[in-house]
């Protein structure tokens, strides 16, 4: 898989599709790059997809795990990779936790992007876990224990389960996600590295009003991770906004939303 070096960073992608026009797709949380194949179907004819391995995933290395990585240094990255392969403008597309790689492009390079897809997208407003694996001091340190000794997490999950403060999707996706050593590395070691993505959203709508760029946010009916209620300001800010609501959850979100838009390509090429 090709990649791109940096200050000694390491960041993978993979091509996906042949098109005339270009995309940059983020993964979101436990996934990789290979999580995009599906939308060769969909949009390979239209576009080529640059598909990219977040930190911590797959291929790409940050050179300090315990360096948060800057929005500087990410849109840095980029820049770099677009001069190499000659690319002046591009689409954008980021599920989940990779729509804080999106929303970091849109704030430092808006004026090259031509539309943009939303996917369940982290980032438009900071979910409470993130806030306490990211909190300074005891709480960080507690998380961090978490890692090695996981029985107090799961513990005081059940617990909320109990008195219905968290619903039974996140607890499912707690446990699919913390289930092993790596896995719960990789949770401690994502949510502390990318704790500086954080964004201003009335900047951001700013930003893709000021340059028309066309946005379509794909949702879940089901999915209690980011919910159709957390992002409708945000929307309802937009000049050029679309919002799908598909009837799915979180996790099989990308794979509906490349089936929904290969349907519309072969009904409109129909």
């Amino acid at each position: 898989m090709p990649y791109i070096i940096q200050d000694k960073s390491k960041l993978h992608y993979r091509v996906i599709g042949q098109g005339s026009q270009v995309m940059l797709a983020f993964h979101g949380y436990g996934q990789g790059s290979s999580y995009y194949q599906p939308m060769e179907k969909a949009l390979g004819e239209d576009y080529t997809i640059y598909a990219f391995d977040l930190f911590f995933h797959g291929q790409s290395q940050l050179h300090k795990y315990d360096m948060p990585l800057t929005k500087a240094f990410l849109s840095r990255f980029v820049e770099r990779f677009l001069e190499k392969q000659g690319i002046q403008e591009f689409s954008l597309m980021g599920f989940s936790m990779g729509g804080k790689f999106a929303l970091t492009l849109v704030e430092y390079m808006p004026q090259r992007i031509r539309e943009l897809f939303l996917i369940a997208p982290d980032g438009i407003k900071t979910s409470f876990w993130y806030n306490i694996a990211t909190y300074p001091g005891w709480l960080q340190q507690l998380f961090k224990r978490t890692v090695v000794k996981p029985e107090f997490f799961f513990k005081f999950l059940r617990m909320l389960h109990r008195y219905n403060l968290v619903h039974k999707s996140l607890l499912r996706f707690a446990h699919h996600q913390m289930d092993s050593t790596p896995k719960r590395l990789r949770v401690y070691r994502s949510w502390v590295g990318f704790r500086d993505l954080n964004f201003d959203i009335r900047k951001i709508v700013q930003l893709l009003n000021k340059h028309k760029v066309p946005v379509t946010m794909f949702l879940g009916e089901y999915d209690e991770i980011i919910s159709p209620k957390r992002v409708a300001v945000f929307m309802d800010a937009l000049d050029k906004g679309e919002l799908v609501i598909l009837k799915t959850g979180h996790s099989h979100l990308l794979q509906e939303v490349a089936e929904l838009l290969h349907k519309k390509r072969t009904s409109n090429a129909g």
